[in-house]
């Protein structure tokens, strides 16, 4: 018996071409009819606000001013291809023989067994992952680029690579190719369908990465209950009701991004950060931001702490009695957090007693990927969109983000849509992800110019909010960071020089996974675990250095939180607080209304 008659099994290629010029028959006559609808709405013609065509030309400029590097590059190429020629020919012989080119070991585009077990599917993945490396290699290595160019070059040589990888196309993917000639190419018709619903809208693809038909706010996702016990035009703040007989005196407030919608902090039961920090006998106050539209085009960042930060402290100072409150922001809320605080400082105003950051940014010299899509070129064409919108589409920080990882949130999404003909699968935390909220045209540049590209808030007196010069190293109160090891959007080391410019005591928690997943970490799940360092009250002024002393801990570091926020506030209690019986109206049921507005509805004064 042969060697590889055990092995899976490639259809018949008579029937592959058969199946395939049938679906491109029955799908040709859909891709006309969308065609001529997109005409009658008008194509705008691609441009280039990024940048990246003249990053581009810039590499390959100074790349061919190197001829002998470049030379040597190839040959390295060509010296691994014979590698892989040789590899290929002693599998086909029946001998086992090490991989020239393995993917990495969390890399899913490559499970299927057939990439591994098959002669064919396992030549198509080596090659393509010894060419993406050398291309990698080749345009990383160039000498003598402008640091935003290089980084432009590679993010987006990056894209390329994952755009072309063999499991993307239907021909090279052995788990189409099976569905294609079992189901007689109705999967690719089916995606094809999937593709033009995609698309129907306004002509742009969002991939849909869900089923927003499964999920219900206040139903399935964002079901903690409580109430809302006040709003303004900006915000809306949620306080939740207790699940413990006694709570602390001191009240918590969480101020999440307005980038993204609150409950990702409480998608279910098992895994919602609100629920939990309930449980514990906290009362939990959430702000829930407003999705703007054209008529808060002005809204400014002073406009967010003072309609926004500052009142949800009166407001919940007013509700609980309390004089001291805690404060918790996830993000971008941690930067306005920060800036709130230090506001305060200079009016010797001390109702925060202690704050705790999620994967925030305060000193945005390094800003990981992001830094890709801000510069002076990139900024100005976003002001120009916003001026005339009023705000920044949502759909357009979503793709940004979505981006940061293309193979998980974008192409696993196109093979299981598109060519397996696939409906996505109902995910509270891709729902989540694709219910994304828009940014004020004000405020937005402000942000972007003060905080990313001049790094202002960092300088002492920077950056003056509503009328207040703003100074972190005021900040006397203790603080909390949160960070994780694989965060792409806030790089750890980022969000740990923003630590050491604070005033007060600070305790620095490095956890792991990433911007999402490290944060929603519920103790139950024992997931990734986290690296203390309880040395110094202070970090220490090198990330590396607080690193190397670091001991790492399993588990979730929410346990860690309240540990620490327990010694902050007491431990005096209260009985427990009833949202319907405090001092503010209660004005309407969790999750409230402002969550609800959604971006696939029609903003208004359009």
């Amino acid at each position: 018996m042969s060697h590889h008659d055990d092995k899976p099994q490639l259809p018949d290629p008579k029937e592959i071409a058969k199946t395939y010029a049938q679906v491109a028959q029955r799908a040709s006559k859909l891709l006309t009819e969308h065609v001529q609808r997109q005409l009658k709405q008008g194509i705008t013609p691609p441009a280039d606000e990024l940048g990246v065509a003249q990053a581009f030309m810039d590499m390959m400029s100074k790349m061919l001013a190197n001829p002998y590097k470049l030379a040597q590059a190839q040959m390295n190429l060509v010296w691994d291809y014979m590698s892989l020629w040789q590899h290929s020919m002693l599998r086909f012989a029946g001998v086992r023989a090490a991989p020239v080119a393995q993917p990495a070991k969390d890399d899913k585009r490559f499970k299927d067994a057939h990439w591994e077990e098959h002669f064919l599917f396992d030549f198509i993945k080596q090659s393509y992952l010894i060419t993406a490396h050398h291309l990698h290699d080749a345009v990383s290595k160039v000498e003598g680029l402008e640091d935003g160019s290089k980084k432009k070059v590679n993010f987006f040589t990056r894209q390329f690579i994952d755009a072309m990888a063999p499991s993307n196309f239907a021909l090279t993917n052995p788990e189409v190719l099976r569905e294609t000639v079992k189901s007689h190419g109705q999967n690719l018709l089916k995606g094809f369908n999937n593709l033009l619903r995609d698309m129907e809208t306004d002509g742009q693809l969002r991939v849909r990465m869900t089923d927003p038909a499964a999920f219900e706010l206040g139903r399935n996702v964002a079901t903690s209950p409580g109430k809302v016990v006040f709003q303004n035009e900006l915000m809306q703040l949620l306080q939740f009701e207790p699940t413990t007989k006694a709570q602390f005196k001191e009240p918590l407030l969480i101020v999440p991004p307005w980038i993204n919608k609150y409950y990702i902090l409480d998608l279910r039961e098992k895994n919602s950060f609100i629920k939990w920090a309930t449980d514990q006998g906290h009362t939990v106050f959430c702000i829930s931001w407003v999705n703007p539209d054209r008529r808060m085009a002005q809204k400014s960042f002073d406009d967010y702490l003072t309609e926004g930060t500052l009142t949800a402290l009166d407001a919940v100072c007013k509700q609980t009695g309390s004089d001291k409150v805690h404060a918790i922001g996830y993000c971008l809320g941690g930067t306005l957090l920060a800036s709130t605080m230090a506001w305060l400082a200079a009016r010797k105003d001390e109702r925060i007693a202690s704050a705790t950051f999620f994967v925030t940014l305060l000193d945005f010299s390094i800003p990981g990927e992001l830094g890709v899509f801000i510069d002076e070129r990139q900024v100005s064409h976003l002001e120009k969109k916003m001026e005339e919108h009023g705000f920044l589409e949502g759909s357009a920080m979503a793709g940004t983000f979505n981006a940061l990882r293309a193979n998980d949130l974008i192409w696993s999404f196109v093979v299981n849509n598109y060519l397996l003909g696939k409906e996505p699968f109902p995910f509270d935390l891709l729902y989540w992800n694709s219910d994304s909220t828009r940014m004020p045209y004000k405020m937005h540049s402000f942000y972007l110019r003060n905080m990313y590209m001049q790094n202002l808030l960092k300088e002492p007196g920077g950056l003056t909010l509503a009328g207040v010069p703003i100074d972190l190293s005021k900040i006397e109160a203790p603080c909390y960071f949160i960070s994780t090891v694989e965060d792409h959007i806030a790089p750890w080391k980022g969000t740990y020089l923003g630590a050491t410019r604070l005033g007060g005591p600070v305790r620095f928690v490095l956890g792991g996974s990433g911007h999402i997943a490290g944060i929603v970490n519920p103790p139950a799940a024992n997931k990734y675990g986290y690296w203390t360092n309880d040395q110094a009250k202070k970090p220490p002024a090198d990330a590396d250095d607080w690193f190397a002393a670091a001991k790492q801990h399993e588990g979730s570091w929410w346990t860690d939180w309240q540990q620490w926020i327990v010694a902050r506030n007491g431990g005096a209690t209260v009985p427990a607080r009833d949202p319907a019986k405090g001092k503010l109206k209660a004005l309407e049921d969790a999750p409230g209304s402002y969550v609800k507005q959604r971006l696939d509805q029609k903003p208004a004064a359009e």
